[in-house]
């Protein structure tokens, strides 16, 4: 790709790490397009595609993701809008109809919104992208120079911020792709207060964002100020678990919006589970750190990864 890491702010763990480097080294399907370099296409199922890129701002690097219908196209959040991703899909899909929906607010899978015109979201999502509309969206990036802090790339390349439409919708809530391939919301609190997944029932796949990723679910609690901040919390993520365990049977695997793909979704009960632990013993972890007198604890899950809070998010 056309950009670099030059400084990461967290470490990877090894397990996400090994795997990122097998699939982008050796995939048979990854594909650069000369419309948007800063992105790796990896075609998953025969409709459905991964876009891989660089994570800006020394996190772990971000996945969107793009599912064909017969009628219209789903783009699954837009990382941090560097590069011509609108043409990039517009390629890939032949110019169809696309409906852009966003799993969260974090930056790096909103801050690419603006190349296009409308954005949908969980309802409880859609004031934290609103607090994002600004042209200063990227100022955090750079330097009192002018050069990327974690990353190297054109400025230049980040599309200009324009307005756009955000669209809350309730848990629930489908769009359709025609031709019966509809795709569900489904709500997914803890990481953020409207933090959610989407449900492509044709290919049996939950896109589920940050909720499930192979190193560290986080969950730091609310933040000040900000709407439905008990949802930002374990307790509101096991909530919606209990339920997602009853629907096991609606889907195969998991596409998270960082590291490891094709996770099995026979994880699911043992986050749940883990979560119910947290929410019993909150002091009870496997480990713990300290950082400017704020204590995050960890929990380890089974097949997966850990779990990281603290004790305002219990």
């Amino acid at each position: 790709m056309k950009s670099s890491i030059t400084l990461l702010r967290e470490p990877i763990d090894p397990v996400s790490s090994a795997y990122m480097r097998q699939l982008r080294g050796f995939n048979k399907t990854k594909r650069v397009y000369d419309v948007d370099p800063y992105a790796e296409v990896y075609r998953f199922r025969e409709n459905v595609y991964g876009i891989y890129t660089h994570s800006l701002d020394g996190m772990g690097d971000p996945w969107m993701y793009l599912v064909i219908g017969p009628e219209k196209a789903l783009l699954i959040d837009t990382s941090f809008g560097l590069g011509n991703l609108r043409g990039l899909v517009e390629e890939i899909t032949g110019g169809m109809p696309l409906i852009l929906v966003n799993t969260h607010a974090s930056y790096d899978h909103s801050y690419g919104n603006s190349q296009f015109e409308r954005a949908y979201c969980h309802e409880y999502c859609a004031p934290y992208i609103e607090k994002e509309l600004t042209p200063h969206l990227w100022d955090y990036l750079f330097d009192e120079n002018g050069k990327g802090k974690w990353a190297d790339f054109a400025r230049g390349d980040l599309i200009r911020y324009k307005p756009y439409e955000i669209v809350g919708c309730p848990g629930g809530h489908t769009f359709d792709l025609g031709g019966g391939h509809e795709v569900e919301l489904v709500f997914l609190p803890g990481h953020q207060a409207g933090h959610c997944g989407y449900l492509d029932k044709k290919n049996r796949i939950l896109f589920c964002g940050d909720a499930f990723i192979s190193m560290r679910i986080g969950i730091n609690g609310p933040k000040p100020g900000m709407p439905h901040a008990e949802y930002a919390t374990v307790t509101a993520f096991r909530d919606e678990l209990e339920k997602l365990c009853g629907r096991l049977g609606e889907f195969d695997s998991l596409y998270p919006g960082h590291f490891v793909v094709d996770i099995s979704s026979e994880v699911i009960p043992h986050v749940r589970d883990v979560c119910r632990e947290i929410v019993a013993h909150p002091d009870r972890c496997d480990f713990a750190e300290e950082d400017n007198g704020r204590r995050t604890m960890q929990r380890f899950i089974r097949g997966l990864g850990t779990i990281a809070y603290n004790k305002d998010s219990i």
